[in-house]
């Protein structure tokens, strides 16, 4: 295509993140330099990549330490995308050193924290934009239950239903054990079809293990993709989630454990004040090395 960069001449770089292994987390893609590629390059890119988001630097300014970011996944762009967010930060404090980090996205100005860690891996944290969270309707649950093929008996009774928002909705749903969790074999056009119909980018699926630790799993038919490993939005609106139910009293850290039950293990921290709206999502990224890509 005329004026297309050739994808030889694209570097994509590719982490992952949420761990500190390589074969752990959600792997994301990164374009560092997306200057000149328009939506359906990134698109066009993003599939060839094929993880669940590819993120493109596509404006830059180095000495302010501020950047303007898109997501794309292999159908759709994606408003905002914690994991990748996570990724790309490390990749520029890699190049450019470790501080803060100022991300335009579609979804609001995202800042993010980056430190080296002793052992040289670098950590992120991210402060997402304001969360909000309200009750999930009856039939957004009834539909999400029937495509997940889970029962009303499958659910956590002190962990309501809910459509929570912190830069894209997830649906909110609390099993009642961690079998129901590891047991997960939705029908894919179905979730993808009512996720669609409501706007949801992942439905955030969680097993309450105390109140200060989750097991999570989140389904992405929307996006081409069964399922994230590690998902950092809805991380963040599950801290908002926390948050609006009243959970959490004085400020907290919480962590969340998901990617085990697909043999790729993420940790995800989340910092919830109940005095502010915002949520910090903390987590490590590494690069995969090529031969694993």
């Amino acid at each position: 295509m005329k004026g297309m960069a050739p994808t030889t001449a694209i570097e994509v770089l590719r982490y992952a993140a949420f761990t500190p292994d390589p074969a752990g987390g959600n792997p994301a893609g990164v374009v560092l330099d997306a200057t000149g590629l328009d939506e359906r390059r990134m698109l066009e890119i993003a599939a060839e990549v094929g993880y669940s988001e590819t993120a493109f630097l596509t404006e830059r300014d180095e000495a302010r330490r501020r950047f303007t970011v898109r997501y794309f996944s292999p159908l759709a762009e994606v408003a905002f995308c914690g994991h990748a967010t996570v990724a790309t930060a490390v990749a520029l404090a890699e190049r450019i050193g470790t501080g803060e980090l100022l991300f335009g996205t579609p979804a609001g100005e995202i800042r993010v924290d980056t430190v080296a860690g002793q052992d040289g891996t670098v950590r992120a944290t991210l402060t997402s934009v304001p969360t909000r969270s309200r009750p999930a309707g009856a039939d957004e649950l009834d539909a999400a239950l029937a495509a997940l093929r889970w029962d009303a008996a499958d659910l956590d009774p002190a962990l309501p239903p809910h459509v929570s928002f912190a830069g894209n909705d997830h649906l909110i749903l609390a099993a009642a054990s961690r079998a129901r969790l590891s047991d997960l074999a939705y029908d894919f056009d179905a979730l993808a079809a009512v996720m669609r119909t409501h706007g949801w980018t992942t439905v955030h699926l969680v097993r309450r293990e105390n109140d200060g630790s989750y097991h999570a799993r989140d389904p992405f038919p929307v996006g081409g993709v069964v399922e994230d490993p590690a998902t950092g939005a809805a991380a963040a609106a599950f801290g908002g989630y926390l948050r609006t139910l009243g959970l959490v009293t004085v400020p907290s850290t919480i962590t969340l454990r998901q990617g085990e039950d697909m043999g790729r293990p993420s940790d995800l921290t989340i910092e919830v004040d109940p005095d502010e709206t915002v949520v910090r999502v903390t987590g490590r990224a590494v690069p995969i090395p090529a031969s694993a890509s």
